[in-house]
């Protein structure tokens, strides 16, 4: 039986186990010997309990994590579950030396059904214990089948090493005879990494303790709270799963009118959760720790390096690593680096600011200039801001070249959330740079501009040669110069920057490639407006090929469809839609939030669309522009914008509301030739439309673009003016080497038809109409032979024109069903890839998006990635439409 000594004048009395005394000679309390009670709103956690069960094959388990994290209370519920002796023991300060430890273990022991032999016998000494004692001890319990289980909770608070070491002696000698089970906030300091070698350490730690999404959901509907799971999982987001915090907040949201509000703006600073985090984290670590934890609050994330600066130490490292390993709230993030747990983050920097008022700010801008100098801007910005520094934080973004990032979109919102708190007192060129830059990206012409002069006049003034702030100074002149089309301005600004780049450290210039894209993309737009055609193709071009991935995706994409514009006014509206849809395949590549850049592929596709007489689809496309947004004060997108709107009302019939969309209100440095010419044929439409032929002629006396597209456009007005000799001399004005695509020759071609025709020549009317078919055909373009009138009707109805416009532009002239042929469409511009296949044949089965990512083993969001990129390679805009355009190109 188990034996205790009395401590009386002689100390080496022994006395039997029944007096239930320690070696000091007080009792035994027998809660300390009792697993915790579990509370009516105990969440077992079957995961758990199994992995614990598995430890059954292992001599040790340890539960290492932060307090409040659920160890116990888990401990307890497994122990409660096993048909096994089990000794529980819950450590208290005196255990720390060996003899009252070892007396509390045998007494656990015993108190559990597990009686060692008579010869052993409790510590006399309640400091120090003899080896022999513990060589019985562990012979004792060698061989014993089944093999009790000792679970000793807070075993944290042993701090003498001596202890650690008995008691890894006795479970290494007892073998198979002892499972032990180690409830503790920190790593105890055994030989840990042989029983990892060997596979002899069954291990539950903080990360497999956090609760899940699921977890926390089912510990709230024990506390009668039920939330959506998108609730849930940002209360599981913020707490990190943290057991003891769910329940402090589905204890405090009961007593809340509006417990789902509670549990996402609770405020965990004046909360349960901060008077526990006080009282069991803070308040438990010395002076000097504590003093470090509240100034390292400031920060999201931290190094020892950084603390050290923050501290005015120079042992941060030490202190970071013994508070992660005691599991006080310190995450280990990797790579030296740490951060807080969020809710002990936000009640320490309430406590920083009532012990140490007005020292944030200062943490915040030594963290800054910490940041800016190892290249960290992102932070270096949140806590220059934070600082209320907005000299220094404006400086760090132009001295880092970063000023593209306001008109790329990846971090332009977060930009522009931050300097959006930046007062009117700071006037130093660089926060004149950076207001310009979120002026002009947001389309604030006026501000931007005035902001952008005071910038130039500001460093004019300065002493010294930034040449980063010259050349963001240039690229946003040339962001100005597109956005008031001023062709002249914006070749100046790229002059300027050219000028400036070699002054330009390399290894910024290699960091910021989005910037040399943007300003190539601003060059070309404004040269597009301008009608230099080929130096806009050049600079565009350019920016298409530039490097950086993600970085200049936007640059990349608003070229492609300037490029695409360029290609639909030279005529080549296939060359137009393949450059259109890539472009919106470039950003969705990379999940950009939509709507990116200016949108100008969609108007090339609506545009595209006419011409092939799909109006319901040229309807479609305008109509998601206008519910994209799309940037109207774009000259060249709204330019592009009237382009596709007249022509579809044309198309309709609609002369004068042609005439309203083909003049948008802008206010531009210089005219567009092309914009003009538009404008001036849509006019001369509607003059010819209401009987006013001679008004018509007049208004096209002069186009000032004479591009191919316009001159063949005013030869077809001038010959329903009545004046066949006026068009066909344009006709022939038209440079051979222009070399004008099949929408620009097909239009020609009736038109020399027609005036034939008219002649009374019907066969060359006849041999023109054949030469526009076949250019027609694989373009698929309907509208020149709808918008040539009736003339044309009986030659597309006689032999063998007929079989040249078979199946897409009239009816097949077989007989039978199939007479009317399939349905007419765009041809597909790219491939589609295996797997786009298969969502479509899913589709055409009409299956959900949700049966299609299960039949495939796909995700939910990745069959909706495939569709979208399905979509725009068919032309289409929903599922239906899909499916029937697929049928017709023998797809399905």
């Amino acid at each position: 039986m188990v034996v205790s000594t009395v401590v009386t004048g002689d100390r080496n009395t022994a006395v039997p186990a029944a007096a239930r005394v320690d070696p000091l000679g007080d009792p035994f309390l027998r809660m300390r010997f009792a697993p915790p009670s579990r509370p009516a709103t105990f969440l077992s956690r079957p995961r758990l309990t199994r992995h614990l069960a598995q430890g059954l094959g292992t001599p040790l388990t340890m539960v290492n994590g932060s307090a409040g994290a659920g160890k116990t209370l888990l401990a307890a519920d497994w122990t409660a579950r096993l048909d096994r002796p089990v000794g529980w023991l819950t450590v208290e300060t005196e255990e720390q030396h060996p003899g009252m430890f070892w007396a509390y273990f045998l007494h656990a022991l015993g108190t559990a059904g597990t009686p060692l032999s008579d010869r052993i016998r409790c510590p006399a000494d309640p400091v120090r214990v003899g080896r022999k004692l513990l060589s019985e001890i562990a012979e004792d319990l060698a061989g014993r089948d089944p093999a009790p289980v000792v679970v000793i909770d807070e075993f944290d608070r042993v701090s003498a090493s001596e202890v650690a070491e008995q008691l890894e002696f006795v479970l290494q000698h007892a073998g198979s005879g002892l499972r032990l089970v180690l409830v503790t906030r920190n790593e105890p300091p055994f030989s840990l990494h042989r029983y990892r070698a060997a596979g002899t350490l069954t291990e539950i730690r903080d990360a497999e303790l956090a609760l899940t999404p699921g977890e926390a959901a089912a510990l709230l509907e024990l506390h009668g709270l039920s939330l959506p799971s998108d609730a849930v999982r940002a209360l599981v987001e913020r707490t990190r799963g943290w057991a003891a915090g769910l329940r402090l907040c589905a204890l405090a949201a009961q007593e809340s009118p509006d417990p789902e509000r509670y549990l996402k703006e609770f405020e965990a600073d004046h909360s349960a959760v901060a008077d526990f985090l006080l009282a069991e984290v803070l308040t438990r670590q010395p002076a000097a720790t504590q003093d470090l934890l509240l100034r390292v609050s400031v920060l999201d994330r931290f190094c020892p390096d950084l603390v050290n600066r923050l501290t005015h130490r120079t042992d941060a490292g030490l202190i970071l690593a013994e508070l992660h390993r005691d599991n006080a709230f310190v995450e280990h993030l990797g790579q030296g680096w740490y951060r807080l747990h969020p809710l002990f983050g936000e009640m320490l920097q309430t406590h920083l600011r009532v012990r140490h008022p007005g020292l944030e700010p200062d943490l915040h801008r030594a963290a800054a200039q910490w940041m800016r100098s190892r290249g960290a801007l992102p932070e270096a910005l949140a806590h220059g801001a934070a600082a209320a520094d907005w000299d220094f934080t404006a400086a760090a973004v132009v001295d880092d070249l970063a000023i593209g990032e306001f008109f790329t979109r990846l971090r332009s919102d977060d930009l522009n959330e931050l300097f959006s708190r930046m007062g009117p007192g700071s006037t130093g060129p660089a926060t004149e740079l950076v207001q310009a830059a979120r002026d002009l990206a947001q389309s604030d012409l006026d501000r931007g501009v005035a902001h952008l002069h005071h910038a130039e006049a500001r460093l004019a003034a300065e002493d010294g040669d930034p040449a980063a702030a010259h050349l963001s100074w240039a690229f946003l002149e040339a962001v100005a110069a597109r956005l008031t089309g001023s062709p002249a301005r914006a070749e100046q600004a790229a002059e300027t920057a050219d000028g400036i780049r070699p002054e330009i450290p390399p290894h910024l210039l290699d960091k910021h490639p989005e910037l040399s894209a943007l300003l190539l993309t601003h060059l070309g737009s404004a040269r597009l407006w301008a009608g230099h055609y080929e130096d806009a193709r050049a600079a565009l071009s350019e920016a298409v090929d530039s490097p950086g991935g993600i970085l200049t995706v936007l640059p990349r994409e608003e070229s492609m469809g300037h490029l695409a514009l360029l290609d639909y006014l030279d005529g080549w509206p296939g060359e137009a839609e393949h450059k259109a849809l890539a472009a919106m395949t470039e950003t969705e590549r990379f999940s950009l939030p939509q709507p990116s850049g200016s949108g100008i592929e969609r108007l090339v596709l609506a545009a595209v669309a006419v011409d092939r007489h799909e109006l319901g689809r040229a309807q479609a496309l305008l109509d998601e522009a206008d519910r994209l947004d799309l940037d109207t004060q774009d000259p060249v997108t709204a330019a592009g914008r009237a382009i596709a709107t007249a022509r579809l009302h044309l198309a309709r019939g609609n002369a004068r509301a042609a005439v309203a969309a083909a003049t948008p209100a802008l206010s531009t440095a210089v005219a567009s030739p092309w914009a003009d010419s538009l404008q001036r044929l849509v006019t001369s439409t509607v003059h010819l439309a209401e009987g006013r032929p001679e008004a018509a002629a007049e208004v096209l006396r002069h186009l000032p673009d004479d591009r191919p597209t316009w001159t063949v456009e005013a030869a077809r007005l001038h010959l329903a003016s009545g004046r066949p000799d006026a068009a066909i001399d344009l006709l022939d004005s038209v440079p051979a080497e222009s070399r004008p695509g099949p929408a620009v020759t097909v239009r020609a071609a009736l038109v020399r038809a027609q005036a034939a025709q008219a002649a009374g020549d019907s066969e060359a009317a006849r041999r023109f109409v054949a030469q526009a078919l076949l250019l027609a055909r694989n373009e698929r373009l309907r509208r020149p032979f709808l918008d040539a009138g009736r003339w044309i009707r009986s030659f597309l109805a006689a032999a063998p024109l007929r079989s040249l416009a078979a199946e897409w532009l009239v009816p097949d002239p077989a007989p039978g069903p199939a007479a009317a042929g399939p349905r007419p469409g765009p041809l597909v511009v790219q491939e589609l890839s295996e797997r786009e296949h298969d969502v479509l044949q899913r589709l055409a089965q009409m299956m959900s998006t949700e049966e299609i990512a299960a039949d495939l083993y796909l995700s939910v969001n990745t069959v909706k990635t495939h569709l979208k990129s399905l979509y725009r390679k068919l032309a289409v805009n929903r599922r239906s439409e899909a499916v029937h355009r697929a049928r017709d190109m023998g797809l399905l």
